[in-house]
């Protein structure tokens, strides 16, 4: 099918969810979102049955994307520490970024603070895929204890995005060595 050059109503409507809900938060209003998304309320519910469906499914799309930054796809070669060292690399430069609010999936957990909401559940899976390979890497690389290696460079992971998100800590340096002496006392080589 040949592209038209202008996004659906769906494309747009899921664009300025992930914009809005990652600058501002999860309180923005359906009109908020539809105005921005240059959409009436009625195709907004033509296609999704609430706003929470649609910050939902703004976040499933967007995983791909942020998964592919932090390079925690599989194929990337490299020995483990060096895969696990340069997620926290790949943290440190995003942090720098102009409008880095942080994690958004972290964000999303927090801010929705209810575990059933469909956000918060695509947000789970997102974080639970960051841990697997956190644990994978540290099980390939020789950690003692590779499951809890996985919780402990995922809660760095976290509190340096929630920090730095919040504009109160700088990364640079920070967030790379510490994920180091993680991997030194895991006994990771």
């Amino acid at each position: 099918m040949p592209s038209t050059g202008k996004a659906s109503t769906r494309d747009r409507l899921l664009d300025a969810a992930a914009e809005l809900f990652y600058r501002e938060g999860v309180s923005i209003g359906v009109e908020t979102l539809c105005r921005t998304a240059g959409v009436s309320k009625r195709s907004m519910y033509l296609l999704f049955d609430s706003k929470d469906e649609v910050f939902a499914a703004s976040l499933k799309r967007r995983a791909p994307a942020y998964e592919e930054q932090l390079a925690l796809r599989a194929a990337e070669p490299g020995p483990p520490r060096a895969r696990i060292l340069y997620v926290f690399e790949r943290l440190e430069k995003l942090a720098e970024t102009a409008g880095y609010r942080g994690c958004p999936f972290l964000a999303a957990q927090v801010e929705l603070k209810d575990p059933d909401h469909p956000a918060s559940i695509v947000a789970e899976e997102v974080k639970r895929h960051l841990t697997d390979v956190f644990r994978a890497e540290g099980e390939r690389g020789g950690a003692r204890d590779p499951a809890l290696l996985a919780r402990q460079l995922t809660l760095v992971f976290d509190g340096a995005s929630a920090r730095a998100g919040a504009k109160v800590e700088s990364l640079r340096g920070l967030a790379v060595h510490t994920a180091a002496t993680l991997l030194d006392a895991a006994g990771v080589e």
